[in-house]
């Protein structure tokens, strides 16, 4: 008798899953340091204009409400680009457009420190329009990025094991900050006047550099699927491949104009939307609020901005794997948006001028806002494959990433209108507690599906 045949079928099931447990974590060991450290890197060029604020308004005669407009257009091109960056990564493949998107988005990241020579050969007090242009260009060069990582992922896991690599992926976002920050507020106050230029101008050419070196290199070595992976056994790809066309088969594909139908997934664009007013508003604006609190040195401004994102990574890996361990990852979404949108609240209404009460408000505020981020990227694998999920996630995020624009504008306008940040906390933080409302509307069927997303869905999805 085969030996498997007389173990209890609850063994056999066990060593089952820990053979798979293996086979993934190769794959991650080959795939996700490169990935992690190219996004941790699109971070950093994202919002280092954050720390580069404290030194360009005043050299460039920029207003609160300038700069809260540049920082969100960003969002606008990366709208209007993502979808079709998604598809033509779908079709070109991985390693290809990943390697395209980071060299460009690079070059056009270091062109802001040429603000303005490039203002200069336009015409006079140009500059707010050459920032703004510079930072919708920096959108349209970086869209489809994460939606490709997103994408990618769905290529190598089943929707079930996608939950914690979206934690640990979406860890580079607060990662970034721990070591952006301190490292541009550092080369903001050592470079200052070194050969004449501004140590804004300084950080942002260094901290572009980085993303056309690693350009270069996804396109030497990442590859666009496991067919392609060397370094597995044909068995090994064979499990990887049968158990993403089994995933698939209880999943659709379609096009982008059926796609788009789907009350679904207009319902998790909105909930994404929400979220990322909060989140992009605070990662923007916190070097502001440290600075109000009454620090000073832009190095102590940059130590203390990281403060809340460590926080912020460690609670996120730990609340998403127990989500994903004990199934609760829904309500974990809920709960978490909730008690990030409360943090902000408390901030608004504590916070000013009390530096310890901001750092305790803006880690829990970014804690929740990013474990409920990590947890809704699982969501369009759960019921999407191919085409579907390419445009799907591209949609979502493009869509939803006009939240992007619209926190850190909010945040500026109030500024300047009010004179402080409580007004423009307190309605990043309704956004969070709302967008954890949605999310308890949208799947408060058993299954986590809406019954009016069913009928969309062809008969067996």
């Amino acid at each position: 008798m085969d030996p498997l045949e007389r173990k209890p079928m609850p063994a056999v099931r066990g060593e089952m899953r820990s053979a798979n447990d293996a086979l993934y974590r190769k794959i991650l060991l080959r795939i996700m340091p490169l990935l992690l450290v190219c996004y941790i890197v699109a971070y950093i060029d994202r919002v280092n204009i954050s720390l580069a604020k404290l030194q360009m308004l005043g050299d460039l005669g920029l207003t609160d409400t300038v700069f809260g407009l540049g920082a969100g257009i960003f969002f606008i091109g990366y709208f209007l680009c993502e979808v079709p960056s998604n598809l033509v990564l779908h079709k070109v493949g991985a390693r290809f457009w990943i390697a395209r998107i980071m060299i460009t988005w690079g070059v056009v990241a270091a062109m802001l420190a040429a603000i303005a020579p490039i203002a200069h050969l336009i015409g006079p007090h140009t500059e707010q329009w050459v920032f703004l242009a510079l930072r919708f260009l920096l959108g349209a060069a970086e869209a489809g990025f994460f939606p490709g990582l997103v994408l990618y992922f769905n290529y190598w896991l089943p929707p079930e094991r996608q939950g914690r690599v979206f934690s640990i992926l979406m860890a580079a976002q607060p990662i970034s900050f721990v070591v952006g920050l301190p490292l541009s507020g550092w080369l903001l106050s050592t470079l200052d006047g070194a050969l004449g230029f501004a140590g804004w101008r300084w950080m942002i050419v260094i901290e572009a550099v980085p993303a056309i070196v690693l350009g270069l290199i996804v396109a030497r070595t990442l590859i666009d699927g496991p067919r392609q992976a060397s370094w597995l056994s044909s068995e090994e790809i064979e499990a990887v491949v049968d158990a993403v066309e089994r995933q698939d088969q209880k999943r659709t594909d379609m096009p982008l104009g059926q796609v788009i139908r789907l009350p679904l997934l207009w319902a998790l664009m909105a909930i994404w939307f929400l979220m990322v007013i909060g989140v992009y508003g605070i990662n923007f604006w916190l070097p502001t609020l440290v600075s109000a609190s009454g620090v000073k040195s832009s190095f102590a401004i940059g130590l203390y901005s990281a403060v809340p994102y460590i926080g912020c990574a460690v609670g996120m890996i730990v609340a998403s794997s127990h989500a994903e361990r004990t199934g609760t990852k829904k309500a974990m979404m809920v709960g978490s948006a909730i008690l990030g949108g409360l943090a902000l609240i408390a901030g608004a209404r504590w916070g000013a001028g009390h530096l310890s009460v901001t750092l305790i408000t803006m880690t829990l505020a970014m804690a929740g806002a990013m474990t409920a981020s990590a947890l809704f990227w699982s969501l369009p694998g759960e019921r999407l494959s191919g085409r579907a999920v390419a445009a799907a996630a591209a949609a979502i995020n493009s869509l939803g990433n006009i939240g992007g624009f619209a926190g850190p504008s909010i945040l500026g306008i109030a500024r300047d209108h009010f004179g402080s940040d409580e007004i423009g906390l307190a309605t990043l933080g309704l956004c969070l507690v709302a967008a954890g409302g949605l999310v308890l509307l949208t799947f408060r069927k058993r299954g986590g599906t809406p019954p009016s997303t069913t009928h969309c869905l062809p008969e067996g999805v």
